[in-house]
This record gives C-alpha cells, structure tokens and sequence, in this order.
C-alpha cells in the first residue's frame, strides 16, 4: 500500500493546514470552508499524477500541439456532512468526474465507544473506474471503511484512492488491514495520536461543526 504524507514536502500546502489548525484563525468559518478547499485543490494536483495519460492533439489558431492527458473514469465520492469542501477543492480539478455522497455518522453508545451508521448512499456504477474518497479526517478508519463496503454495492472500481486532510497514525494501521493492498492514500498531515473520544490529537477538533456550526 502507498502512504503519501504531504506534509513531508515544503509547499504551500502547510500554510493553510497550519490555518485550519489554529485555534483563532479556524472561528472564520468561510476562511476555514476555503482553505479545506483550498487543500483539495492542491492534494487533487498532486493525485493526478497516479491517473494513467495518453496523447491528445487538439488544433490551435497557428497549428496543432499534443498533451498528454489523463484517461481515467474517476469516481469523486465524500462523506457528509464534513467532506464537502473538500469535494469542492477535489471536484474544481477533477472537473469531469463523476461524484458519490455517502452519510456516514458516530452514533455514541457512551462516552467513549461508538458505532458508525451508513443511512445514505448517491453513486454511480463504479465498476473498472478510479474510485477518489476523500474525507477531511481519517481518525480511526472505520468510517471510510463502511463507507467504501457501501461505495462497493455499485461495483469493482479498477484504481481506490484514499485521501484526508488530515489522518492519525491509528488510522492508517486500520487502513492497511482493512482496504485492499493496492490502495494509495494520501494525506496533508498525520498525526500521532487519537484522544479517549477518538479525537485526533493535534488535529483541529469536529471539522463538520467548523465548517457549517455546531450540531445537536
């Protein structure tokens, strides 16, 4: 499996993660909705270069000039509510993709264990395409997992993956033992470590309530 930590490289990419991290900044919730944005903008790019390309020559007003461009059938799919700003940044780059929404929710037994409930899918066949799920935060992985056994019932998609703007180390072990070998993940940062309500720790807190507010 191909683990992809952004955060190694020095791009501009860690600007707006330190922003959505800090605890002033992230109050503007139209600046924190940019930036996870933003970060999908930038992590899209960067995933682009695991599509497969071929030549394309289209004419111009003085002649003819040849691209390589991406072939690729992708499937964009998030999970709600959290994940579509990130869709947002992601789907700016991946234009022509078709998109797959999955509601995905922590449903708390008590203070410290919960199980997570699938009540919604919207998606296409996914069947022999790439399959992109994007989710602002990988904390224990067993959110995407459920989502992704869902995103399963509309088919065999040829290429999965996995990207977080932020994921904890906890998460990426679950990663490796529950998604096919060949999956690629990529991340804008991981963290060590999840609090006792599975919290990633640094991470920046309910990243679904600081973009759209605070939930019941």
């Amino acid at each position: 499996m191909k683990i992809v930590d952004l955060s190694q490289q020095n791009t501009v990419l860690n600007r707006f993660v330190s922003e959505i991290r800090n605890v002033d900044i992230q109050r503007d919730g139209l600046r924190f909705r940019r930036n996870i944005e933003r970060i999908g903008e930038i992590m899209a790019y960067e995933i682009s270069k695991e599509l497969d390309y071929v030549p394309l020559t289209v004419k111009t007003p003085l002649g003819q000039s040849t691209q390589n461009v991406p072939v690729d059938n992708v499937v964009l799919a998030t999970i709600l509510r959290a994940g579509l700003p990130l869709h947002a940044g992601f789907h700016n780059y991946f234009d022509h993709a078709e998109n797959a929404f999955v509601s995905a929710y922590r449903k708390y037994i008590d203070d410290t264990h919960f199980d997570v409930h699938i009540e919604y899918l919207a998606s296409p066949s996914i069947e022999g395409k790439v399959l992109l799920l994007v989710d602002p935060m990988l904390a224990t992985g067993s959110s995407a997992d459920l989502s992704f056994r869902a995103l399963c019932t509309k088919g065999r998609p040829q290429k999965i993956v996995l990207a977080a703007v932020i994921a904890s180390r906890q998460a990426i072990d679950y990663v490796k033992e529950h998604f096919p070998e060949d999956t690629i993940v990529y991340c804008a940062a991981i963290d060590p470590m999840l609090n006792e309500h599975f919290y990633i720790v640094p991470g920046l807190g309910d990243a679904g309530d600081l973009c759209y507010g605070e939930k019941e």
